[in-house]
């Protein structure tokens, strides 16, 4: 099933990704920097280990997981997380927490794209990708 999401993907579509990073606490000064930059996802597999890496502008991060089991993740805003991500139904999830907080990431293919949903409290971001 991971097997769609394999590949690398360019963002094409961002709403809501202000407010997202605010409420997960990224400083202004690296929310402005977010907002313009379109990074390119990749994703693979090697075994049972999936990487997902991606490029911006100003950094690049990769996290490399086994479904169903938690991690420590270092995010791109330097937060420290505990990190579960898992695919049901064609869905990837991705739950992080860290100081008391949490936020949900799913990804999905829909029509040939991979759209990404991102919510912590009252705020939602959907960012779409394309296949590069």
């Amino acid at each position: 099933m991971v097997e769609r999401f394999i590949g690398t993907w360019k963002l094409i579509s961002s709403e809501g990704f202000e407010d997202y990073m605010k409420n997960i606490g990224v400083p202004n000064s690296i929310r402005k920097m977010g907002n313009v930059v379109k990074p390119t996802l990749t994703i693979s597999k090697q075994g049972d280990d999936i990487h997902l890496k991606t490029d911006r502008l100003f950094k690049t991060t990769e996290i490399i997981f086994k479904l169903g089991v938690e991690f420590e993740e270092i995010t791109a805003d330097n937060r420290i997380s505990k990190t579960i991500i898992t695919l049901e139904n064609g869905v990837m999830t991705q739950i992080q927490k860290w100081d008391n907080k949490e936020t949900t990431i799913k990804r999905e293919i829909i029509d040939g794209q991979m759209v990404v949903t991102c919510v912590i409290n009252d705020a939602t971001c959907v960012r779409v990708y394309e296949r590069e």
